[in-house]
């Protein structure tokens, strides 16, 4: 039960989850079902978080890759499009800042459209384009592995930076007003884009590395060079990426205070990375404990499963002494006005 302070401010706070895959679940069912199934499944669950903003990824597993990449992308697109359609008195899919501005005033919960490592794109950067006329806003270029564009932060031993598909893919987004994501990316693919980058960037779900040292996270320089672009860094709550055994809301709290302490409380967000009923739903169960690099499905921090608990870390910042301000601009505060700022922008300079 959360308490009564913590629970007031959280209902009065801008909630923003950066990334939530439940896009692959909706895909999933017959045409008919995405936008019921969303109604009964998810829609209870965000409203509970209190969730005001949610990025939407599109994430193509590996069975679709390559061959069938820009189909599955293009279904999940047309699944968030008849999402939006058939809950349209709970949610609005927003293309600008005004948008979200709108949607939210109004109580629906602002939908974001991103694109997660982009294997229907490869090459073809024109369909970045494409992709943004259906309503991408914002996009990374890698996931684990190699791409096209760049490696993924499972290849970080090859100290690879992008490619010059990935560099030319950098400057069209700019161009276009999608916002680059670096969350996945090498790390020598993170300083490349942190060289280059014109306009701020985002991380949708990364924590810190100087708290644990995993691939996944991001270096203190890296944090103060997303922050030095006027970028956020939403950090990742899947416990695996937090600590090797301490799994609770306060390890969590440690690597949001440790990205306030390094990028400043202007720069760091949420990106919760909700998967379990994901995977769980998507997923023969013989599978399920190989799919995140070994690490099981059930290593999550109790309560923080899905949207539904976002009040807990409400309540864990009050309880480490954070006043409400800097509350309310983690809580989402920072993603909205990145987002207010740079969807649809025209490139400066």
């Amino acid at each position: 039960m959360i308490d009564t302070r913590a629970a007031e401010l959280h209902r009065r706070s801008l909630v923003a989850d950066a990334h939530n895959d439940l896009l692959c679940a909706v895909a999933t069912r017959p045409v008919a079902q995405w936008a019921s199934f969303f109604r009964a499944q998810w829609l209870p669950q965000l409203q509970a978080g209190g969730v005001d903003l949610q990025i939407l990824p599109v994430f193509v597993d590996e069975e679709y890759r390559p061959e069938g990449s820009l189909r599955r992308t293009l279904r999940m697109i047309e699944a968030a499009h008849r999402l939006v359609e058939g809950n349209a008195d709970a949610v609005s899919l927003c293309l600008t800042g005004a948008d979200i501005d709108r949607a939210v005033a109004e109580g629906r919960i602002a939908l974001v459209l991103a694109l997660e490592g982009m294997p229907g794109i490869a090459d073809d950067i024109e369909l970045l384009e494409t992709v943004y006329r259906l309503g991408v806003r914002v996009g990374s270029v890698a996931h684990f592995g190699r791409s096209s564009f760049a490696d993924g932060s499972g290849e970080d031993a090859a100290g690879s930076r992008l490619t010059r598909s990935g560099v030319h893919a950098l400057a069209e987004m700019e161009r276009m007003g999608m916002i680059f994501d670096i969350s996945h990316l090498g790390a020598a693919g993170v300083d490349h884009v942190l060289e280059l980058a014109i306009r701020p960037v985002i991380a949708t779900h990364s924590s810190a590395r100087a708290l644990f040292d995993h691939h996944r996270n991001l270096t203190d320089e890296q944090l103060a060079g997303v922050a030095a672009g006027g970028g956020v860094v939403c950090v990742n709550f899947f416990a695996s990426y937090l600590h090797a055994d301490t799994h609770t809301v306060d390890t969590l709290v440690d690597h949001l205070e440790h990205a306030v302490s390094i990028a400043g409380i202007e720069h760091v967000g949420m990106g919760p990375d909700f998967v379990r009923e994901v995977l769980e739903d998507t997923t023969a169960p013989c599978c399920v404990e190989e799919l995140v690099e070994g690490v099981p499905v059930d290593c999550y921090i109790p309560g923080l499963e899905g949207p539904a608990g976002l009040p807990l870390v409400t309540e864990a910042l009050l309880r480490r002494g954070w006043n409400e301000a800097d509350i309310l601009a983690v809580l989402g505060g920072n993603v909205q006005r990145l987002l207010r700022s740079e969807l649809g922008g025209a490139r400066r300079g």
